[in-house]
């Protein structure tokens, strides 16, 4: 049975501003600049240089001017041609460029580099190969089948089937498995494997035949599974052999490289460099802390946007076809005002946020010792400065801030308190780095297992349970004992 009935209730929603501005509060250097030149590209009514804003928002938004613009009976024609100040304002770029060179200069452009890609690399290489156009047009199927790591991730039947479909090959998995060794004949060796045995089966194939190449392809083709394992007693007692034959044999296979189409791809990407958002000196003995420059550009409201609606209030003739234009003028000028605010309030609480980071770490920002990390949360810092923990966390979570000791990502600053033997609260990241130091001068042979780096960690004063230490190994990156032993 449907019933209508009345439900009060409260609700809070972001506005469209705040969710911008929090947007423009997260955006690191780079991405903050790509931001600015997509709003002034949008936006005609926003400048950048040093030119004093003569837009006020006093000006603009009193009733007795704004409240003319919103009545729709009182824009009529007025004596400004919309068209030419839009048109002017619109000119492109190359309009009001010129060139400096005659005709008979030379060429002064550079030129670009145009890199050939992987799997044309692949393809370039079929050349190689004397192939019916049959395997031709297979080989190029399954160059076509091979990720950027250099697998193929799919079984023979699967391209046999999607050939028949997608490209009218009619073939067999014999004639698919015979070209496909012809294709993991090219370079890089290992390319067109089908998982990880395979593809180190391939180097180590390729590779000058010796004794210990011999000894790892025989491991990697019967006890796979032992070595991936590390079960080297294993290994010992299939193969016999001495432990000295067994570690050249592994360290043959550790020369390998399990992704052969990563190192590939990977030259050809563009090297991405990060650019600190603050920088700290120490000046007298004092930290001394500054904005990147590149967050606080000059921006001010165009001088010709502003004059178009002066010009609309003081003319006498006005016709409703102008009032479009009016609101379109009026629209940009409040987006481009209110952009200017936001940066501002941006540099502010970046400012603000950093500071109160880099006080809370003073100890640890003038000598750069990391014991003296004090343990700090988002709720401390939101806090000290009253702002949202939220907040904290945009400003921490996508910044670098430029050191005496390096550039440093900011929420790493951040971490748990730790009680230690002593009765005092350390920070977790000083843990981690003793658990990281014990790992790192552990014998080979025999590292340490988790309950015994926990007692070992007991000894220096910090009791933390095992499965605590599991965490903390975890959160570095470290694999458990048992992989980390070496013959």
């Amino acid at each position: 049975m449907l019933k209508q009935f009345l439900n009060l209730k409260l609700s809070q929603k972001l506005s469209p501003q705040q969710i911008q501005l929090m947007k423009l509060i997260q955006m690191p250097t780079q991405a903050f600049e790509q931001r600015l030149l997509e709003e002034m590209n949008e936006n005609p009514a926003l400048e950048g240089g040093n030119e004093e804003e003569i837009y006020e928002k006093d000006e603009f938004d009193n009733n007795d001017q704004y409240d003319e613009y919103e009545d729709n009976d009182s824009i009529d024609s007025g004596d400004i041609n919309i068209d030419e100040y839009l048109s002017n304002d619109e000119t492109p770029d190359y309009k009001t460029q010129s060139s400096n060179y005659s005709d008979d200069d030379e060429d002064r452009e550079s030129p670009l580099a145009a890199p050939v890609s992987f799997h044309q690399d692949l393809v370039n290489q079929l050349n190689t190969f004397i192939l019916t156009d049959e395997q031709r047009d297979i080989a190029e199927f399954l160059v076509g089948s091979i990720d950027d790591m250099g697998y193929i991730r799919r079984s023979v039947q699967d391209i046999v089937d999607d050939m028949a479909f997608t490209q009218g090959i009619y073939t067999d998995e014999k004639t698919v498995e015979k070209v496909l060794c012809i294709v993991q004949e090219m370079e890089p060796s290992g390319v067109g494997a089908r998982d990880l045995q395979e593809c180190l089966l391939l180097q180590l194939k390729h590779k000058t035949p010796t004794e210990s190449v011999a000894l790892a392809i025989a491991i990697i083709e019967e006890q796979f599974e032992s070595f991936t394992k590390k079960h080297y007693e294993k290994l010992l007692a299939k193969f016999l052999v001495s432990k000295e034959q067994l570690r050249k044999a592994i360290e043959e296979i550790e020369k390998l490289n399990p992704k052969p189409g990563g190192a590939y791809t990977g030259s050809s990407k563009i090297t991405e460099h990060v650019v600190p958002d603050f920088a700290i000196r120490i000046v007298d003995d004092e930290l001394e802390l500054t904005l990147n420059g590149r967050n606080a550009p000059e921006l001010h409201v165009s001088k010709d946007y502003q004059d178009m609606m002066m010009s609309y209030k003081a003319s006498k003739d006005k016709s409703a076809a102008q009032k479009d234009a009016v609101q379109f003028i009026k629209q940009k000028l409040d987006s481009a005002k209110w952009f200017i605010d936001a940066i501002k309030q941006r540099q502010e609480t970046l400012f603000v946020t950093m500071n109160a980071i880099m006080h809370f770490q003073q100890e640890y920002f003038l000598d750069g010792d990391e014991s003296k990390l004090k343990p700090m949360i988002l709720k401390d810092i939101a806090d000290m400065i009253g702002l949202d923990i939220s907040t904290i966390s945009r400003v921490a979570n996508s910044k670098y801030v430029d050191t005496p000791y390096g550039t440093k990502l900011i929420k790493d600053f951040f971490s748990e308190a730790m009680t230690n033997d002593q009765g005092e609260e350390v920070s977790t990241i000083e843990i981690k780095n003793i658990l990281e130091r014990l790992i790192a001068e552990e014998d080979k042979n025999k590292p340490y297992p988790d309950d015994q780096l926990a007692d070992l960690l007991k000894e220096k004063g910090y009791p933390i349970a095992r499965r605590t230490v599991a965490k903390y190994r975890e959160l570095l990156d470290i694999p458990v004992a048992r992989m980390r032993k070496k013959i």
